[in-house]
């Protein structure tokens, strides 16, 4: 698998290439790589569904643990059958739809070809970091297949949206991961589902995970990003939001329910954000008269239902959301390719123009017709057989259950009213209206439709294939597996009599929708409206970051040191010395020669900062670096002595060499009293006295004996580098590429300076050489001047500037 997931990567970069020499057949190609996987996985099946499912594993940082491990299991199967079917499904489809010149192929052939690719190592990966990594990546690809090339503002409000809420969602995600890894002492995602850890640790981390989940999947209150994403084409919305990305969410909640399916603070938010969900998304898609977006709010609320299946955390229940899974992706992209065939050939979404293309159409509209009766539960197709299997789960539950039932019950009626008011918005004839202008679909449009909506129909009746599939992924939940049979019919049972209760009622529902949908519109008070939250959230933020930046990036030196130091202190500060264990015994000095350079570096450091002349003040700091070198010989540390004397002769010529461009004294007055002075002079102590005592407790944690590392770099210091000096060997041979990084800053900031006095020189002798500043063009100084005095004798701008750097 690790070669099929490279393959994907590899074919998208290539892709820009094909489609410059062969326009849309760039499609065709990236349909190879999701093609050739779903084949490779189905051949794999026994492996993935056996006790021991295959791994396979990439070292890329072996010296710390991290590696990028791929399980091929039942639920990665599953994943695998919609990410890679749909995927060739789609990229198949897009060759019919796009125009032979649509400058987007080469764009949208590799991003989805990626896409897909992202999609295969998400629901493969098993660690963590690799999980997460999968996951931003589709999350880029999104934002990019969303906003097209940008060309409109709602192209760039839309993609933004959708950016915003999912990566969000997946910072915290990646917070959640990290805190659940370090809790169970591994980040191998199998391992901590087969031993769970526990502890408030563990909560707060389900959490994290659970708000990345619900973004992803556009769970309430997050769900607008999804109705608004489309914009993107119909091919996108088909594979992006009925078969991948929105399942993401659902895949994670999946794969992590079994370790956590008894925590309340992982099912209570699922269930409750799920239901919700399910019933609002059902409701607005009644309020739709574009089809795209009615799928779009269908595709929140059975989201929503996939989000409630998981918190009920059950055998069945999991057997029930596996199912549903893949009857969810295969009838959801039949009906937005449907979609996108009748924008293509009508130029128009629009239920209240669309007539007549049932007629004109009738296979496009028997195949429509099997999708939407799969997504309304229609016996015999296969979203009846998974909803079956939920109303058995929840039928025969506890207390919980039964009020869950009630919700989903609620929540299909809307199903089924919207999945009517689809079909009839779609092909019907309407008496008021004539046939819309259309032309034919075409082969090879329809046929892409054909095979999920057929493949819809057909799995049902092969429960012998489906059951393992799913119940290997349920399995994870229980250690003995509960007799129960996937099938299409039971007998006379609840779950049955309910089904057809809720088809009845949906029907009812579809057509007292157009009386009472208007009259309900608008229940939702306005600040609970999720949109107007998100505006009002970016907004907020907005304001934030003005605030923030106003008063932080205020040109001031020391503000800039100062916020630095209080973040220091505050964050990494409290959790450094909280719960340390403090040293026993403390030696105040080793030797007598300690204390007297010690004072001086005490003095010096208040002295330099009475100093009211540049000179001076430059002259303490030295003597502070001085002494702090003399203290290293003591310690016995003569190289790192001699690189304090280097550098702070160094640092001392320079800055002789700037001062002389200042005057001698510094401008202001330093008054003492002054309460921007005790503030600086507080941060300073404490800042100081932080570093001083994380040093003192860091030395003192040190285990008997030398580190590995120092160890290590020892005993291959003279082999490997030839250097007896153990120091040299890690500074130009060991860490060289650190070396290499200090010194191209070094000479960034070098060039940078001298860049600056190269054009104040010329600056000023542009303004010397002028006729309009000198008439008498001369290139001397007035009598009794030298450049030396023309520069003490600084103007009130410089004066002014000189004030501003010192504050």
């Amino acid at each position: 698998m690790l070669i099929a997931i490279a393959a994907h990567l590899v074919l998208a970069a290539l892709l820009p290439l094909i489609a410059r020499r062969w326009g849309k057949v760039a499609f065709l190609v990236g349909a190879l790589a999701p093609a050739a996987t779903l084949g490779y996985a189905l051949t794999g099946t026994g492996k993935a569904l056996g006790d021991q499912p295959p791994t396979e594993s990439v070292a890329w940082a072996p010296d710390i643990g991290l590696e990028f491990t791929t399980r091929f299991d039942a639920l990665s199967l599953i994943m695998i059958l919609l990410v890679s079917g749909i995927g060739a499904v789609v990229l198949c489809y897009y060759f019919f739809y796009a125009k032979p010149d649509d400058s987007s192929v080469a764009r949208n052939s590799a991003l989805l070809t990626m896409f897909a690719g992202a999609m295969l190592g998400l629901v493969l990966a098993d660690d963590i970091i690799s999980l997460y990594l999968f996951w931003e990546l589709t999350t880029v690809c999104s934002f990019l297949l969303v906003g097209g090339d940008g060309s409109t503002k709602k192209l760039r409000r839309s993609a933004t949206q959708a950016l915003l809420v999912t990566a969000s969602g997946g910072l915290a995600m990646l917070l959640g991961l990290i805190l659940l890894g370090t809790a169970a002492g591994t980040f191998r995602i199998s391992e901590i589902i087969a031993d769970p850890p526990d502890g408030s640790v563990v909560t707060a981390a389900a959490l994290l995970i659970l708000l990345g989940a619900l973004t992803k999947s556009a769970q309430v209150p997050f769900h607008p990003w999804l109705p608004g994403a489309m914009v993107a084409p119909t091919p996108v919305s088909a594979y992006l939001h009925a078969a991948a990305m929105v399942k993401a969410g659902v895949y994670l909640v999946a794969r992590f329910a079994p370790a956590f399916a008894g925590l309340p603070a992982w099912w209570i938010p699922i269930v409750v954000l799920g239901l919700w969900t399910m019933v609002l998304g059902g409701f607005r898609a009644l309020r739709e008269h574009d089809l795209k977006t009615l799928l779009a709010y269908g595709t929140v609320s059975q989201l929503g239902f996939l989000m409630v299946l998981l918190g009920v955390g059950t055998w069945i229940s999991a057997v029930a959301d596996a199912t549903l899974i893949l009857a969810h992706g295969l009838f959801k992209s039949a009906l937005f390719l449907t979609v996108g065939i009748i924008d293509k050939r009508t130029g128009t979404r629009d239920i209240r123009e669309l007539s007549g293309l049932g007629k004109r159409w009738p296979m496009l509209a028997i195949f429509a017709t099997l999708a939407v009766l799969s997504m309304a539960g229609f016996p015999p197709l296969l979203g009846f057989l998974g909803k079956e299997v939920a109303l058995e789960a929840l039928l025969h539950g506890d207390t919980k259950d039964l009020l869950l039932l009630v919700g989903v019950a609620i929540g299909s009626v809307f199903t089924v009213a919207y999945s009517l008011r689809f079909l009839t918005g779609a092909f019907r004839t309407r008496k008021d209206a004539e046939p819309i202008p259309a032309t034919q679909p075409g082969v090879g449009m329809s046929t892409m439709v054909a095979l999920p909506a057929i493949a819809g129909l057909v799995l049902p009746f092969a429960t012998a294939l489906l059951e393992p599939l799913v119940a290997g992924y349920a399995d994870d939940y229980v250690t003995r597996r509960p007799s129960y049979e996937l099938g299409l019919w039971h007998g006379i049972t609840g779950p049955l009599v309910l089904s057809a209760v809720i088809l009845l009622l949906g029907y009812g529902l579809f057509r007292a929708a157009p009386v009472l949908v208007p009259k309900l519109s608008g229940w939702v008070p306005g600040p609970l409206q999720a949109q107007r939250g998100y505006r009002y959230s970016v907004a907020g933020l907005e304001w934030v970051s003005h605030a923030v930046t106003g008063r932080l990036q205020a040109g001031s030196l020391p503000t800039y040191i100062g916020v630095i130091l209080v973040v220091m202190v505050l964050v990494p500060g409290g959790g450094l010395l909280a719960g340390v264990d403090w040293p026993g015994e403390l030696r105040w000095f080793d030797s007598w020669l300690q204390l007297p350079l010690a004072i001086l570096v005490v003095a010096a450091t208040f002295t330099v900062v009475l100093a009211r002349r540049r000179l001076t003040a430059v002259l303490l700091t030295g003597a502070v670096g001085y002494g702090i070198g003399a203290l290293f010989i003591v310690d016995g540390g003569s190289d790192l002595a001699l690189a304090q004397f280097l550098v702070e002769t160094l640092t001392l010529v320079v800055f002789v060499f700037v001062i002389r461009r200042f005057p001698p004294r510094f401008i202001e007055e330093r008054h003492f009293i002054r309460k921007d002075r005790w503030v600086k002079a507080g941060i300073s102590v404490v800042a100081g006295l932080f570093v001083a005592v994380v040093a003192v407790l860091v030395s003192a944690s040190r285990e008997p004996g030398m580190p590995a590392a120092s160890t290590a770099y020892i005993e291959n210091a003279e082999a490997e580098t030839g250097a007896s000096n153990v120091v040299n060997a890690i500074i130009v041979d060991f860490r060289a590429f650190d070396t290499i990084g200090e010194i191209a800053v070094l000479a960034v900031a070098a060039t940078g300076a001298a860049s600056l006095i190269l054009a104040r020189a010329r600056s000023r002798s542009a303004q010397r050489d002028s006729p309009d500043d000198d008439p008498a063009g001369r290139s001397e100084p007035p009598d009794g001047d030298s450049p030396d005095s023309a520069l003490g004798a600084r103007t009130a701008t410089d004066t002014t500037e000189a004030t501003e750097v010192n504050r």
